[in-house]
C-alpha cells in the first residue's frame, strides 16, 4: 500500500489519540499514560444527521447527568439545546467570532437557566470541569458536514457531543505540502463554508506528519503556533516525524489541556480596528502563566523569574496568569499586582486588559489611590507602575494570596522602590517577567525574583531562537551602514580662535566648550552627515521597505536630531510621510514646543495612524520614546543612528520583530555601529547565572562588616545631628586626603554590595546608616569639572556650529548583511562547502605573502600549511577542517588590523599605554587603563594652548598630574611622574 495522507498521518492521529488502528480495521488496546481517553467512533455510526454540528443524543445525556435539576425533569435538555442551536445559527448575522464567545459562555458554565425551585436561575454545566471523567471524549475522522456546501474535515474531536477541536491532515512524502495547507483550508475554506461546525471551537490544527500547528478561528496563518512539550530538550533541534507530533497532539489535546485551555485560557478582544478577536495561548504563554499559577497554589517558594524573548506575549501571558488566579476558588478571591515601570508600559498593559474584557480590573492615576485600595484589601486585578509604592507604609497588606506581577524585571524593582514594594506586601508573592536575558549588569534580578530551585534561576525560559523557531517572533535581519566621517581639524581650530576673541572667554572655558561640543552628538548631527544618511534612508525605504507596504522608524542621537531628520526627509517625501514623538520640557523655547510638543492623547493618535496600512504616515523619528513597549507589527524596518546598549538596545531593535502578514524578518539599517551590543545582548550563559547566584549569597554575609569597616571611620560623630553641623562633624572626621581616601574605598566596596543585593530586605536595618554615609560621600567627593551649566546653555549651540562647519562626510557605505540566526550558525559547520573553504585557503596565503618576514603571519603560514597536510591525509574531518580554516582567517585579520595600527602614529592615550605597560612591575597596581583615562581626562581640562611656555600652566599640570597619580599611591615614584610629564608636554 501506498502512502497518502489518509494511510499515515490521519490514521496515525486517529491511532495515538484513541488506540485504534483505522489500516487494519482491528480496535486495540488504548495507549496508556492517559486517562480518560479519547474514543474513536466512525462518522457514519454518529448520530446526527450530516446538517447538523451537535451530537443531540450524547449533549442530552451529558446534560442530565451533570445537572441535577435537569436530571429530575429531563424534559428541560431541550431548552438548553434550542438556545445552542440558535447560536450556530446566529453565526452569519453576528458572525464567527461573536457567534464561538456566545457559545464559549455555555461551555464554560457562566450561562444560567430558570431550572431552580420557583424559577431561580442555576447554572447550566455542558461540561464537568473538576471530574473530567464524567464527560464523553470521542474522535472520529471523514466528518461530513454540509451548509452552502459540503465539505469533510479530516479529524473532529468532540466533549459531550460537541465539536471542539477541528483537524487536518496532510501528506508527508511531497515536498510542496506541508501544514500550512491543512491550516489554510481550515481558516480560508472550512470556516467560510461552514461557519456552524466552529461556532463551539476550541482550537483547529494542522498537521503533515512533521510539524504539528494550532490556532483559534479567524486567526490568520503566520500566528498559528507550535505546541512544544514541557521538558523538552531545547538543545536539540527540532525533531520531524510521526513520533514527534504524535507526543505533540496527545499533549495537547489531552483532555486536562483542551478544557484548561477553554476555561482559563481563551480569551476574547477587540483590535485597533473594533474587531472581535479571540486568543489562545502559544505553548510558552500556557507554561508561563500555569507555573506562577502552580506556584501560587503550593505556596512553598513566593517567587520566581520568567524569562521569554521580546515579542513573544508576556503582556498576554500576564492576562492569562491574572485571569487563572482569580478564578481559582481555592485562592480564595486573590489581588493581583501587575506593576509596569514606566507610564506607556502602563498604557500597553491596560490596554491589553482591557481589550481582553477581563473582570475586576483597576488602573491607579496616583500613589494614594494605589496604597488606599491596599489598605481596604481590594480583590481585583490591580495595574500600576512601582513608582507609586514611594513612601508606602510597611505592612501594609499582610495578605499571602496576593499576587505582584512585575513587568520587564530590571533595575527599578531592585532599588529602594522594590524594598518598599517588599515592606509593604510582606508576604505576597513576587514573579519577575522579563524580555531580555538578564546580564551581569542586573544581576539583582536573580536576587530579587529568581528562586533556588529553579534550575539556572529562571523559573520559565523562551529564548531568542525558540521565539523564531516557533514563529513567534521573527529573524532580525541587521545591515551596517558606515558613513565616511572626515573631521577638517584646521578649519575647526581656526573657527575656534576666532569665535574665543569675539566672546572675551577665558582659556578653561574656550577649552571646555571645545571638549563637551566635540562629543559624539555633536558629530552625528553634523548637516552634511545628516543629509547623507537622510539620502540613503530615503532610497532604501523606497527600494526595500515601503513596496512591501511595510513601514520604518528612524532612531537619532537627541531631540533636535529628531527635528534635523524630519526636515531633511521631508525634502524626499510630503510632510504627512513622517512624524516626530518626543518629549518638551519645561525648559525649551515656546515656539519649540509648540511645534513638536505632543501630550498623550495625540501620541495614541500618531500609533493608530502609523499601524493603519492605509494611511499616508510611514516613518516615526524617535530619540527615547517608543523603543520599548511600543507594539506595531508594521514596522518592519529600523534605521538606528544613536547608541544603544544593554536591555534597551535589545528592546529597541525588537520593535521590528513582531508578526506581520507577509512580513518575514525585522531589519535594524544601522547607520552607528551597534553590533557588538547586540550580539553580546543576545548571548547568555547560564553557567554564569548560577555563579552570579551563588555570589549574591556570599555578599549577603559580607555586608555587616563593610558597613561597619565604613562607619569606623566616623567614630564619635554623632550621625542623628542634621543640618550643617551634623555634615561639618563629619567632614571634620576624614580630614586629610589619606582619610578621605581610606573612606573612599571602604564606601565604593559597600555600595557595590548594596547596589548587589537591593532590593534584599535585609537591607533595611542598614538604610539610615547608608543613606548617611551616601551623603557625606557626595560632599568630598571631588566635582567633576569646573564648567557651569549656564555657561553651556548661552554658549553651547554656537560652538556646536563651528565644530559642524569642519566636518565633511563621505559616501554611505553598504557591508554584507548578516542574519542573526541559529540557521546560518547550523549552515557553515554542518554543511561545509569545499568550494568555500579552498577559496578562503588561497586567500589566506596571499596575504600570508604581503607579510613575508613577519614572525606573526610566518607562524600563521606554518599553521595553515599543517593543517593542509591534516586534511590531504585524512587525520581530520571536513568539518573540522572548515572550523579551524575559519579560526585562522580570524586570527590573520586580527594580526593584519594589529600590524596597520603599529603603523599609525601614536596617539597621546596610546603613548600613554605604552608608557605604564612598559614601566609597570608585579607590585604596580593593574590599573594601567583607569591611570591613562583619568590623567587624559584632568590634563585635557586644565591644559591650555601654550601651556608649556608658562610657569602657571606648568605648575597646574604638574600638580594635576601628581594628583591623579596619589590616587594609585604611585606619587613617590619620580622616574615615573618624569617620564609621564614629557610624555604630556609632547603629545598634550
Amino acid at each position: 500500500m501506498a502512502f497518502n495522507e489518509l494511510n499515515s498521518v490521519e490514521h496515525y492521529i486517529i491511532h495515538k489519540l484513541s488506540g485504534d488502528n483505522l489500516n487494519n480495521g482491528e480496535a486495540q488496546e488504548p495507549i496508556s499514560g492517559y486517562s480518560p481517553h479519547w474514543k474513536f467512533k466512525a462518522s457514519k455510526d454518529l448520530d446526527r444527521s450530516i446538517n447538523e454540528v451537535l451530537i443531540e443524543p450524547d449533549l442530552n445525556d451529558a446534560l442530565v447527568r451533570l445537572n441535577p435539576e435537569i436530571k429530575s425533569r429531563p424534559e428541560l435538555a431541550e431548552e438548553v439545546i434550542y438556545k445552542l442551536r440558535a447560536i450556530l445559527i446566529s453565526v452569519n448575522q453576528i458572525g464567527l467570532v461573536k457567534a464561538n464567545e456566545e457559545f464559549f459562555k455555555w461551555l464554560a458554565g457562566e450561562k444560567t437557566m430558570p431550572f431552580g425551585e420557583n424559577n431561580r436561575h442555576v447554572p447550566v454545566r455542558l461540561i464537568d470541569f473538576k471530574d473530567h471523567s464524567n464527560n464523553e471524549y470521542i474522535v472520529t475522522n471523514q466528518f461530513h458536514i454540509h451548509h452552502r456546501e459540503t465539505k469533510i474535515p479530516d479529524v473532529v474531536m468532540m466533549i459531550n457531543g460537541i465539536p471542539v477541536v477541528i483537524g487536518e491532515a496532510k501528506t508527508p512524502i511531497r515536498p510542496s505540502v506541508s501544514w500550512l495547507d491543512g491550516a489554510h483550508e481550515i481558516h480560508e475554506i472550512y470556516e467560510n463554508a461552514v461557519p456552524q461546525l466552529f461556532v463551539p471551537n476550541i482550537l483547529s490544527f494542522a498537521t503533515e506528519g512533521k510539524e504539528l500547528y494550532f490556532g483559534p478561528i479567524r486567526t490568520p496563518l503566520e500566528f498559528w503556533a507550535p505546541w512544544r512539550l514541557e521538558n523538552d530538550d531545547q538543545a536539540l533541534a527540532k525533531h520531524f516525524g510521526l513520533g514527534e507530533v504524535g507526543k505533540e497532539l496527545l499533549d495537547l489535546l489531552h483532555p486536562a489541556r483542551l478544557l484548561d485551555i477553554l476555561q482559563n485560557f481563551s480569551l476574547f478582544t477587540t483590535n485597533k480596528k473594533r474587531q472581535r478577536m479571540k486568543v489562545i495561548p502559544r505553548f510558552q504563554q500556557y507554561e508561563g502563566a500555569n507555573k506562577i499559577v502552580e506556584r501560587v497554589k503550593e505556596g512553598l517558594i513566593k517567587k520566581g523569574l520568567i524569562w521569554h524573548f521580546q515579542g513573544s506575549g508576556k503582556s498576554l501571558l500576564m492576562v492569562f496568569a491574572a485571569q487563572k488566579l482569580r478564578k481559582s476558588p481555592e485562592l480564595k478571591s486573590p489581588t493581583v499586582l501587575v506593576l509596569v515601570d514606566r507610564i506607556d508600559l502602563d498604557t500597553q498593559i491596560s490596554g491589553t486588559f482591557n481589550a481582553a474584557d477581563i473582570a475586576n480590573v483597576e488602573s491607579t492615576e496616583s500613589i494614594g489611590e494605589l496604597q488606599r485600595m491596599l489598605e481596604r484589601d481590594t480583590r481585583k486585578i490591580i495595574i500600576s507602575t512601582i513608582f507609586k509604592f514611594r513612601d508606602a507604609k510597611p505592612n501594609m497588606n499582610t495578605r499571602d494570596n496576593i499576587i505582584v506581577l512585575v513587568d520587564e524585571a530590571h533595575r527599578t524593582q531592585e532599588g529602594d522602590l522594590g524594598r518598599e514594594m517588599r515592606a509593604a506586601l510582606p508576604n505576597a508573592f513576587l514573579f519577575g517577567l522579563t524580555g531580555t536575558p538578564v546580564n551581569k549588569a542586573d544581576k539583582n534580578t536573580f536576587w530579587a525574583f529568581g528562586a533556588e530551585e529553579d534550575q539556572g534561576g529562571y523559573m520559565s525560559r523562551y529564548t531568542f531562537h525558540d521565539s523564531v523557531r516557533d514563529n513567534a517572533t521573527l529573524k532580525l535581519h541587521f545591515e551596517p551602514r558606515l558613513v565616511d566621517v572626515h573631521v577638517d581639524k584646521e578649519a575647526i581650530d581656526k573657527a575656534f580662535e576666532e569665535f574665543k576673541e569675539s566672546s572675551a572667554l577665558s582659556d578653561e572655558e574656550a577649552d571646555a566648550l571645545n571638549q563637551r561640543s566635540a562629543k559624539m552628538a555633536a558629530f552625528l548631527k553634523s548637516p552634511e552627515r545628516v543629509e547623507r544618511i537622510v539620502e540613503d534612508i530615503s532610497n532604501h525605504f523606497k527600494e526595500k521597505v515601503e513596496p512591501h507596504g511595510f513601514k520604518a522608524m528612524i532612531v537619532t542621537p537627541d531631540r533636535h536630531a529628531c527635528v534635523q531628520y524630519k526636515e531633511e526627509l521631508d525634502k524626499y517625501f510630503s510632510e504627512q510621510t513622517s512624524q516626530v514623538v518626543i518629549s518638551t520640557t519645561a525648559n525649551d523655547p515656546l515656539e519649540f514646543k509648540q511645534k513638536w510638543g505632543i501630550d498623550k492623547s495625540a501620541q495614541e493618535k500618531i500609533i493608530d495612524k502609523f499601524n493603519d496600512a492605509s494611511s499616508e504616515l510611514k516613518f516615526i523619528i524617535v530619540t527615547a520614546k517608543l523603543l520599548t513597549g511600543f507594539d506595531a507589527p508594521i514596522l518592519q524596518t529600523m534605521y538606528l543612528d544613536k547608541s544603544i546598549k544593554d536591555h534597551t538596545l535589545l528592546q529597541a531593535i525588537c520593535r521590528t520583530n513582531r508578526l506581520y502578514p507577509k512580513k518575514t524578518f525585522g531589519r535594524i539599517v544601522d547607520y552607528f555601529g551597534v553590533f557588538d551590543d547586540a550580539a553580546k545582548a543576545l548571548q547568555f550563559d547560564e553557567e554564569s547565572v548560577k555563579q552570579v547566584i551563588s555570589n549574591l549569597s556570599k555578599l549577603r554575609d559580607e555586608l555587616p562588616k563593610a558597613m561597619q569597616d565604613t562607619l569606623a571611620h566616623f567614630e564619635g560623630v554623632d550621625r542623628a545631628i542634621l543640618g550643617f553641623e551634623g555634615l561639618e562633624a563629619a567632614q571634620n572626621a576624614i580630614d586629610t586626603n589619606d582619610k578621605k581616601d581610606a573612606f573612599a574605598r571602604d564606601y565604593k566596596f559597600l555600595s557595590k554590595l548594596w547596589e548587589s543585593l537591593s532590593p534584599d530586605r535585609m537591607l533595611d536595618i542598614y538604610n539610615t546608616d547608608y543613606k548617611w554615609l551616601s551623603q557625606v560621600f557626595e560632599s568630598v567627593k571631588p566635582a567633576s569639572n569646573n564648567i557651569g551649566k549656564l555657561l553651556w546653555f548661552t554658549l553651547g549651540a554656537q560652538t556646536t556650529k563651528l565644530i559642524h562647519e569642519g566636518i565633511h562626510v563621505g559616501q554611505v557605505h553598504t557591508l554584507d548583511e548578516f542574519i542573526l540566526d541559529a540557521d546560518v550558525i547550523e549552515d557553515i559547520f554542518n554543511n561545509p562547502d569545499p568550494k568555500r573553504a579552498r577559496t578562503l585557503e588561497q586567500m589566506l596565503i596571499k596575504r600570508f605573502k604581503k607579510h613575508q618576514g613577519d614572525p606573526k603571519f610566518k607562524k600563521l603560514s606554518e599553521r595553515l600549511e599543517k593543517l593542509r597536510e591534516r586534511a590531504e591525509q585524512g587525520l581530520i574531518t571536513s568539518i573540522e577542517f572548515v572550523k579551524e580554516l575559519c579560526k585562522l582567517a580570524k586570527e590573520t585579520v586580527q594580526a593584519e588590523k594589529e600590524a596597520a595600527a603599529n603603523i599609525q602614529l601614536k596617539t597621546p592615550r596610546a603613548a600613554l599605554s605604552d608608557l605604564f605597560s612598559e614601566l609597570k612591575s608585579d607590585q604596580t597596581p593593574a590599573v594601567v587603563e583607569r591611570i591613562v583615562d583619568d590623567i587624559d581626562s584632568i590634563v585635557r581640562v586644565i591644559r591650555f594652548p601654550g601651556w608649556q611656555t608658562t610657569s602657571s600652566g606648568e605648575r597646574e599640570v604638574q600638580q594635576s598630574l601628581r594628583k591623579q597619580l596619589l590616587k594609585y599611591q604611585l606619587h613617590k615614584d619620580q622616574v615615573l611622574f618624569d617620564r609621564a610629564y614629557a610624555y604630556i608636554k609632547e603629545y598634550y
